[in-house]
């Protein structure tokens, strides 16, 4: 068969073949409708008593938890980005009882499915009422309460700096 017979043979093929409209922006998909919020939260079985089992949180350029028997290096090894990030939440237009929920959700589904680290962007409430960051304060003193979380701290530049937070989580599935 030589280049002619092969050039009839593909013109043939494609015969019916309409060329592609070109769009010179991109499709973007529709927004995903607002998550239902739901009455339940965590079970208080994933929680823990505060004041018996965490060390205080640090203060100093940024805020920071470790859980105690956690190694301080464990904390220097979140803050510098050593673990993946397995999964977001992105807090941005919740109320604070919709955040509360929507964070119980979204740790209790990272704990089961065996997410090591995660980022929460709370926002630096610069869009609240008096700019002051309520669903970071909201978010930072009630990770210290799940009992399958050994640190966290604020997020670096790159991930959301003082806007969002990095989580480390137990690396089982079994929460003593």
């Amino acid at each position: 068969m030589d280049k002619n017979d092969e050039d009839l043979l593909f013109r043939d093929a494609v015969q019916d073949v309409e060329p592609m409209p070109i769009v010179d922006k991109v499709q973007h998909s529709p927004k995903r409708p607002r998550p239902v919020i739901r009455k339940n939260t965590i079970p208080s079985s994933l929680l823990i008593d505060c004041h018996n089992s965490i060390s205080k949180m640090e203060s100093g350029d940024e805020y920071s938890f470790v859980r105690s028997g956690v190694s301080r290096k464990t904390l220097k090894h979140l803050r510098q980005g050593h673990w993946n990030i397995d999964d977001r939440l992105d807090l941005h237009g919740f109320t604070s009882e919709e955040a509360l929920r929507e964070l119980d959700e979204f740790l209790n589904i990272c704990s089961i499915n065996r997410f090591r680290c995660v980022q929460i962007i709370h926002g630096k409430g610069l869009n609240s009422k008096n700019r002051e960051p309520v669903l970071k304060k909201l978010v930072w003193n009630r990770l210290k309460f799940y009992k399958y979380i050994l640190a966290f701290c604020q997020a670096g530049s790159a991930n959301g700096g003082s806007g969002a937070v990095m989580v480390l989580l137990k690396s089982s599935r079994k929460i003593e």
